[in-house]
């Protein structure tokens, strides 16, 4: 991927609300040659698209948790994530390496819920759970780094 892309992308995931005057400003180019790099990577499937961030306090879901599952019985189906597909808490589904199966990511408006989503999540997929809530978030959703890690130096 060339830089100029990678510079993109780095300013839409930083602020995806970026005009194309401003985005053409923080790298470089014309505003046209912006909208058109733009336009091949969401072609592309590179930008997969924009979604607002959300304070989740706000919104009444301070509650965040992480559950991992495993299946009671490893030999059964590995269906989890359709059966669990229909519970809106679950922000994510993490397919993971390790003694679990999945990681889940949930979002609830407190430990009632909470409890009420673990059990039908035990019950939907026939797993077991071990759940891990977020006491505090100093930060999410961070840009990743998408430029190339300098060259190691020869001979070192």
């Amino acid at each position: 991927m060339e830089e100029t892309d990678r510079a993109i992308l780095t300013a839409l995931t930083t602020d995806g609300r970026l005009s194309y005057t401003d985005l053409a400003e923080k790298v470089g180019l014309s505003v046209s040659a912006v909208h058109q790099r733009v336009r091949r990577l969401e072609q592309r499937g590179v930008i997969n698209g924009y979604a607002a961030r959300l304070r989740y306090d706000a919104v009444d879901l301070p509650l965040t948790a992480f559950v991992a599952i495993r299946p009671f019985d490893p030999s059964q189906p590995d269906d989890a994530p359709e059966r669990l597909a229909h519970l809106p808490e679950i922000e994510s589904c993490y397919s993971v390496a390790g003694e679990d199966f999945y990681l889940l990511l949930l979002r609830v408006a407190g430990p009632v819920d909470l409890e009420r989503v673990l059990q039908e999540i035990r019950t939907s997929a026939n797993v077991t759970t071990r759940t891990t809530v977020v006491l505090s978030t100093p930060y999410e959703g961070r840009a990743p780094r998408l430029t190339p890690p300098p060259a190691p130096t020869p001979g070192l």
